[in-house]
């Protein structure tokens, strides 16, 4: 390519370039930079006053041997399970809901989405105090007769717990994008169903189902990832107990750089989480990609 012809290029694209430039600069300083930093440090004995040295597979090696990482590994699995059991149907039932109303549709999505509104701050406060062994819930338990249920200290249901307040703190911004898929489907299938006798369920089935599939795909990928790097919550509410009942792997992450100040073995545990999900990610697109094509 001559050079004439890469000039009148650039001068054609100068503007996009010019404002993608900002967006590239943003990504490389705070998001490729320190994954690039952390893959490096993975081989390394981090010391800041000493300086560093390399390790090779040693912090690997570590990762392995550590009994900690394991159980933070189960009770990670564990809480995924949960989030996709219990959490991922809850968006797509309320996105549903709320699309077949004939009437305060605008309010009712706001309503959906008041608990992202909400300062986290608040909502663990709010949680906190549900939870309470004298708290609301318990009280309504006891009206039925039930017996008082320790919600985070009681190894069977702390995780339980945990996942019952996300789904209500974040089921809202999926709702909208199961909201923003079924607006975009074509009224006419909807009128047409009406006129040949379709009911409610028939309409849902037939229609609006088919017409998000692919967001269910993406949103249980979102879900997975999103899982997997459970950390504000079981801090807040539970610290990772009892007994490191709630321990994830995200958290022992951080209490590995931020407790031990191991950070090597960290960013080994990071980098072996990044080739998980990345492997996640690419098996559940290629699977999406053969179902398409079936």
């Amino acid at each position: 390519m001559t050079y004439s012809r890469l000039a009148k290029r650039f001068r054609d694209h100068f503007w996009g370039i010019a404002f993608l430039l900002p967006a590239v600069a943003v990504f490389c300083l705070f998001l490729w930079t320190p994954i690039a930093k952390g893959i490096l440090y993975s081989f390394m004995q981090v010391d800041f006053v000493k300086g560093n040295h390399y390790v090779g597979l040693d912090n690997y090696k570590a990762v392995f041997d550590n009994s900690v990482v394991g159980i933070a590994v189960r009770n990670t699995i564990f809480y995924m399970l949960l989030g996709v059991v219990i959490g991922f149907w809850v968006p797509s039932i309320v996105s549903i809901a709320v699309s077949e109303l004939r009437w305060c549709q605008g309010f009712m999505r706001l309503i959906v989405y008041l608990p992202n509104i909400v300062p986290a701050v608040v909502l663990y406060g709010m949680w906190q105090y549900l939870y309470d062994p004298l708290g609301p819930l318990n009280q309504i338990l006891g009206w039925f007769g039930a017996h008082q249920v320790m919600w985070l200290t009681d190894k069977s249901v702390a995780m339980l717990s945990i996942v019952l307040a996300e789904t209500w703190q974040g089921f809202g911004s999926a709702a909208l994008i199961y909201l923003a898929g079924i607006v975009s489907i074509p009224k006419d299938l909807y009128e047409a169903a009406e006129i040949d006798g379709a009911g409610i369920l028939q309409r849902i089935r037939y229609i609006t189902i088919p017409g998000i599939r692919h967001l269910y795909v993406l949103l249980f990928i979102l879900q997975l990832i999103g899982t997997s790097q459970g950390f504000q919550t079981h801090v807040a509410l539970t610290g990772g107990g009892p007994n490191n009942t709630t321990l994830t792997y995200m958290y022992q992450i951080t209490n590995e750089a931020f407790i031990r100040f191991d950070f090597g073995r960290a960013a080994a545990m990071g980098v072996l989480m990044f080739v998980a999900l990345t492997a996640l990610s690419v098996l559940l697109y290629s699977f999406q990609g053969r179902s398409k094509a079936a």
